[in-house]
């Protein structure tokens, strides 16, 4: 391979929202080829990237000797499959979240990067915004003493997604009708996961979760409003998923983990909703824009007085994450809260540097293992034990 990576977009609506990443790492990595079935989009990315090849075959891509590593920006329950045929072209390949969304699918997506020895890692931006990060430094060192409890959530009414402009259903559709459990996990649980430092050296792991689910009402509603009640959509039971969907992860080391998943009640968008507890500390993501995030150290209360929060950003000189020092004016340029430079860095970087990546496939599979779990435990009622892919 060349001293640059060459890489292919696939999905390129979806793959768009990388795009000022991918400028920001000129003499690291190249974009060559973009696939998509929508010709619209291919026009778009050939109008910003002239010197591009287009594809509507994926498998004609992965045939591509000019391509080394994709990114699949693709619907969700197809990203493994895509990933271990990527792997067994000769691919590394980055993965938009959810990695995989069964337990088959997940052994599968392990034994392809252990038999080709390719670099694999999913892309979960969340992990890289500036104060996940920094809460991350701060845990790491132990700052909040012995972590006891953390909450986390997704909370985004994305209904609108869910149909196309003559109603039918899109991906995202057809999973809120099928299925029924935490479904979108790993952007509230990935952070989370590094906090503990879940699958790491040292580290912990989770060793079992139970899941609730409300009953289902928001979407129904929805599409009754807006397309009549001759949809199918407007009857109630015709989608599975409840409108709220609460997890509790216990781990092997005692610590209580609180998930929720909201894609459906009609509400403002929440992407930051996060706590930890510790022995000696805690913090709050902020629950709306423009409200700082929170910190509390038990070392820096003074005697007799009344606890009180500090702004995160009060710890800036002493907890700023490194990563973030030397490459916040880069990530800034870029989505999501600049978690996708640092995905789109770390990934590229890997490669080059011929080491695992920061969210390599174990990550991957335990992260998204909550899909299937959860909805094991929402039919059953009872706890699930997680899976060691490990296998100990």
């Amino acid at each position: 391979m060349s001293k640059v990576v060459r890489l292919a977009v696939v999905g390129g609506q979806r793959g768009a929202a990388f795009g000022n990443a991918l400028s920001s790492l000129l003499g690291k990595a190249e974009l060559t080829a973009v696939c998509d079935l929508n010709s619209d989009v291919l026009k778009g990315w050939k109008e910003r990237f002239p010197g591009i090849t287009t594809y509507t075959s994926y498998e004609r891509l992965l045939e591509s000797s000019e391509v080394d590593a994709v990114f699949l920006a693709t619907p969700m329950l197809i990203h493994a499959r895509q990933a271990v045929l990527a792997l067994k072209a000769g691919k590394h390949v980055l993965s938009e979240v959810i990695g995989s969304h069964t337990i088959e699918e997940s052994w599968e997506l392990i034994e392809a990067v252990k038999e080709t020895g390719l670099t694999y890692m999913m892309a979960e931006n969340y992990c890289y915004t500036r104060e996940n990060m920094m809460v991350q430094h701060m845990a790491g060192a132990g700052a909040f003493g012995e972590i006891t409890y953390a909450e986390c959530g997704y909370i985004h009414d994305i209904r609108e997604l869910m149909h196309g402009s003559d109603s039918s259903l899109t991906w995202r559709g057809d999973y809120i009708r099928d299925f029924n459990g935490s479904t979108y996990p790993t952007h509230s649980l990935g952070p989370i996961a590094k906090w503990l430092g879940i699958n790491k050296e040292g580290g912990d792991a989770f060793e079992e979760l139970i899941t609730v689910n409300s009953k289902s009402r928001s979407s129904s509603k929805y599409f009754l409003e807006h397309f009549g009640p001759e949809h199918s959509g407007s009857q109630v039971g015709y989608w599975n998923q409840g409108d709220s969907s609460s997890t509790l992860i216990r781990t092997k080391n005692g610590v209580l983990i609180s998930l929720r998943v909201d894609i459906q009640s009609a509400r403002p968008h929440n992407m930051n909703h996060y706590g930890l507890q510790g022995t000696e500390g805690s913090y709050l993501a902020p629950r709306f824009g423009g409200e700082d995030p929170l910190v509390w150290l038990e070392k820096d209360q003074m005697a007799g007085q009344h606890p009180e929060w500090k702004s995160l950003w009060a710890y800036e000189q002493q907890w700023e994450h490194p990563n973030w020092k030397q490459w916040s004016e880069q990530a800034l340029n870029t989505g999501h809260g600049g978690g996708d430079f640092f995905v789109m860095h770390e990934f590229v970087t890997a490669i080059l540097e011929n080491r695992k990546p920061a969210i390599d496939v174990y990550d991957a599979v335990t992260w998204s293992s909550v899909f299937p779990l959860s909805i094991q435990s929402v039919a059953s009622g009872l706890p699930v034990k997680f899976i060691d892919f490990f296998k100990g």
